[in-house]
């Protein structure tokens, strides 16, 4: 018979209340998202206009996607729950979004960020969070984002092979050698399901463009969201 320690146990307890404090958030999740507009369109992929927005971020060194995620959106969740000086609850958002940045430490660890996007109450004046949750408050600037939806569950085993298929299409695309500069990121995972929905789930992989031949993001107005 299997012996199981203690300290396994409490692990496998902790994962396991956090999955269901993450189902319960976005089961409940408000309609609130970032508001952007489509500037470009492909069968397999669109570039959208991102206009400034506030989001609270969540550092998180790690070399798993996975436990990095799960890691900074319980940090997250405890925010909005009122975890922050002004004891103010946050209604849930998405997506939730983690960037990734690479080469971030020795033995190929990576860092993230985990962010969630603040309603627009809460834009202009984001309430402090408790220090002990590591959290800070990030102003996205308006930016150009090349998107791909993918279905399932985004894994450590498939989130790099999204990655790579939408910088195969970009590379086919105007938008060729287009990747900002800029960026501190690679690239972006958008999670907008609960863990609890196995069918129709919704993900995206996120890499910060420019405009051809210009300094930022042009607009051609397809539509907008």
């Amino acid at each position: 018979m299997e012996v199981v320690s203690p300290r396994s146990s409490a692990i496998a307890t902790c994962a396991a209340a956090l999955l269901l404090l993450l189902g319960a958030a976005l089961l409940c999740s408000a309609a609130e998202s970032p508001p952007y507009t489509v500037v470009h369109q492909e069968s397999d992929f669109e570039v959208r206009l991102y206009r400034e927005s506030t989001w609270m971020s969540a550092p998180v060194r790690d070399i798993s996607f996975e436990k990095a995620t799960l890691n900074g959106f319980h940090r997250l969740f405890q925010f909005i729950q009122g975890a922050n000086l002004n004891f103010s609850r946050i209604p849930m958002t998405f997506p939730v979004v983690t960037s990734i940045v690479p080469e971030a430490g020795p033995l190929h660890s990576w860092a993230y960020s985990v962010r969630f996007y603040l309603p627009p109450k809460f834009q202009a004046d984001p309430p402090t969070p408790l220090p002990e949750l590591d959290l800070e408050p990030h102003v996205w600037e308006s930016h150009c984002v090349a998107v791909r939806r993918f279905s399932g569950f985004a894994k450590d085993e498939n989130i790099v092979r999204e990655a790579e298929k939408l910088a195969s299409s970009l590379s086919r695309s105007p938008w060729a050698n287009m990747t900002s500069s800029e960026s501190s990121y690679a690239y972006s995972i958008a999670q907008y399901n609960s863990p609890f929905r196995v069918i129709g789930r919704v993900n995206e992989v996120w890499v910060d463009v420019v405009a051809p031949g210009s300094n930022g993001c042009e607009f051609s107005g397809v539509a907008t969201f």
